[in-house]
């Protein structure tokens, strides 16, 4: 069941005051979702919990893109859902427009939707494979009631034009189209509504390399023109280089670094960035040959029974006895650059 926070907790949680005057449309505090294991007659008895998200703080500032980076399962995906309601928070705070959303329901919920859509991973699951086209993108205005029959067909063919495809294709159906086409309806019906908010969860990693730029430059397209913002999901780091303003890195549920995109990539200061980084090519041979290569030792440990102290602490190669006993909080080291590392002053 959702706990959401008092201001008085939240403003006790450790990380990301923003120092700037920028408008923050989405900020998050101290966020937790947790996912119960059940065991024993018909399941009813809680034995243990996923920590998919533990302890998420973060903002993201309106018209920007915010990367969110990390190994597979360490609660990237979680977060952007829970973010939009799709999941039910376990604890913390998320504002949308400076408005507590964690205990909206029913119609309150559905109108805050308006402003917070989603572009999912796989074209080719996210796609009702028995609708057609003109449907798919159609969807949301319907189930919002807006337009009449005429007007939801006219804004379905300014949609497929806006994302570059043809607005004769409303009566084919998903398997006539290739990948990348298929992240464009995804795009297209995530637009439909005039969203504020996108979270983009890899929208790009089930696509050819070659098709992979022109979806990206088409969401940065939509986003100077509609001004859009995005927290985008990703584990190509170049590209989120390319694409994000700010960067942040995250490992077995928390944030461990948050920065602006080329801060964090000539200067990344936790363990973990560093050695994420360290696996990035380089286009320049004789760079390439010089770059030593950080390799991290064991596996990542499970989410059910995380290590005490810092998450990072078994494969960390310069951890400390404190790293052992002590969870680090966010701390600012430097303006807009937030680490989560007791080794870091």
């Amino acid at each position: 069941m959702n706990q959401p926070m008092s201001d008085t907790q939240a403003d006790q949680v450790t990380g990301t005051t923003p120092a700037t005057d920028r408008k923050i449309l989405v900020e998050v505090k101290g966020l937790k979702k947790y996912f119960p294991i059940k065991s024993g007659i018909l399941f009813q008895r809680e034995v243990a919990a996923v920590k998919a998200v533990d302890n998420v703080s973060f903002h993201i500032y309106e018209g920007e893109t915010l990367g969110l980076v990390g190994e597979s399962g360490c609660g990237k995906s979680t977060t952007g859902r829970t973010i939009l309601q799709l999941y039910e928070a376990t604890a913390g705070s998320i504002k949308f427009q400076g408005q507590e959303i964690t205990n909206l329901k029913g119609a309150q919920l559905r109108k805050m939707r308006r402003e917070m859509q989603m572009i999912f991973q796989d074209p080719y699951a996210s796609l009702n494979p028995r609708m057609s086209v003109g449907r798919i993108v159609a969807e949301p205005l319907v189930v919002h009631n807006i337009g009449t029959k005429q007007e939801r067909e006219d804004r379905v063919a300014e949609l497929l034009e806006l994302v570059g495809l043809n607005p004769y294709f409303v009566r084919r159906y998903p398997h006539e189209f290739s990948g990348g086409q298929r992240q464009r309806i995804g795009l297209a019906r995530a637009l439909a509504l005039n969203p504020e908010f996108i979270v983009a969860d890899e929208p790009i990693s089930a696509l050819d390399v070659s098709i992979q730029a022109q979806v990206v430059n088409l969401m940065q397209k939509l986003q100077e023109t509609l001004g859009l913002t995005y927290l985008f999901i990703a584990h190509d780091l170049s590209m989120v280089r390319h694409l994000c303003d700010r960067v942040a890195v995250m490992y077995l549920g928390k944030i461990v670094e948050i920065a602006e995109s080329e801060e964090l990539y000539t200067n990344p200061l936790h363990p973990y960035t560093q050695a994420l980084l360290s696996a990035v090519p380089v286009p320049d041979p004789v760079v390439e040959e010089k770059r030593q290569r950080i390799i991290l030792k064991g596996d990542v440990p499970s989410p059910i029974n995380p290590p005490t102290g810092c998450n990072f602490n078994t494969r960390c190669p310069v951890s400390v006895d404190m790293c052992y006993q002590e969870d680090p909080g966010l701390i600012e080291v430097q303006p807009e650059h937030w680490v989560a590392c007791h080794r870091v002053d």
